[in-house]
């Protein structure tokens, strides 16, 4: 059976990209069920009402349409599994990373059931949406290592701009959490008219103007630091290739820029937030490729190359030939 299903690595990155987008698609569409307040359009689970099909109405279809997405995109993520075990020749680092996968897609869909059972509580919405983030570190791994076989890539040198680059994520993981922390103190909880879905009110009725100015100050530092990090790079000598992940990113946040501050004037349309939620997403990759471009880091104690070897003294260099 294994021979039956081997594939070649050419087959497999295809697979393993077609893994990551589909992984990327099922954020965007968990978005629009809360964003179309039909989060609760199913009440329970993993039936949807009294039955395992959704009634006719237009959130329960909207809700299931979502569960049977993740069930698919499920599916996906155990082919690939099962593939990372048939490919030739066989690589133990991309098995366990394709195990990952349907792990935690199986982990998001029992956190999306308690979500659906404790009636979209703000902090099982924002657990959600992160779990999905955690899960495309390990999918964007699996589709870049598919790419490069061991030992392929040079090992970089130049610590100050690798650690300045993967500064940066940590930095984006702070902002698009404080993004979730807004949405969850915002208009749209996910539930239809005469559902009860609580916010997050720590602060009163004051609560979601003071998460959109920390996200937003949050986020400015985040724009500023890729800036300086990008600069920092050419400064050092990247070329184009290795600053691209750095500049798309720095697109993506002008634009999350624009859109989170019109959307805040317009008072937060379903439709405009779905497109930042999105954005949030992409930066996210963006940010995984930026780290991933920079490479492993070589050890400290390497043999250095013949020009950048200092010249011994010739007293030193007496001693040695004595020797």
């Amino acid at each position: 059976m294994r021979e039956r299903l081997a594939v070649t690595p050419r087959q497999f990155r295809l697979l393993a990209y077609g893994t990551l987008v589909a992984l990327t698609l099922i954020v965007m569409s968990g978005a629009a069920v809360r964003l179309t307040d039909s989060g609760l359009g199913c009440e329970n689970w993993p039936k949807c009402g009294g039955t395992p099909l959704p009634p006719l109405s237009t959130h329960a279809l909207i809700e299931f349409g979502n569960r049977v997405v993740g069930f698919v995109v499920g599916l996906i993520t155990v082919a690939t599994a099962v593939f990372a075990y048939t490919r030739r020749p066989f690589r133990r680092d991309l098995f366990w990373l394709a195990i990952l996968l349907p792990l935690g897609v199986v982990a998001q869909a029992v956190l999306g059931g308690l979500t659906v059972l404790n009636h979209l509580a703000p902090g099982f919405v924002m657990a959600h949406f992160s779990l999905s983030l955690v899960i495309l570190i390990a999918a964007f791994a699996l589709a870049w290592r598919s790419v490069h076989e061991p030992g392929s890539r040079p090992r970089a040198t130049d610590r100050v701009s690798v650690w300045s680059v993967r500064a940066l994520a940590p930095l984006a993981a702070l902002t698009i959490f404080a993004g979730s922390v807004a949405s969850a103190a915002g208009p749209h909880g996910g539930g239809f008219t005469g559902q009860v879905v609580h916010r997050l009110h720590f602060k009163g009725a004051d609560t979601l103007t003071w998460a959109v100015h920390q996200h937003a100050a949050i986020g400015a530092l985040f724009g500023v630091c890729v800036i300086g990090v990008w600069f920092l790079r050419r400064r050092r000598g990247a070329t184009g290739d290795a600053l691209e992940p750095l500049t798309v990113l720095g697109v993506l946040l002008a634009a999350q820029g624009l859109v989170g501050s019109v959307q805040y004037e317009l008072h937060l349309p379903s439709d405009m937030v779905w497109v930042h939620v999105t954005l949030a997403t992409v930066a996210w990759l963006a940010v995984l490729w930026a780290w991933a471009t920079e490479g492993t880091l070589a050890p400290r104690a390497v043999a250095v190359s013949d020009e950048e070897a200092v010249e011994r003294p010739p007293a030193a260099a007496r001693k040695l030939e004595a020797v």
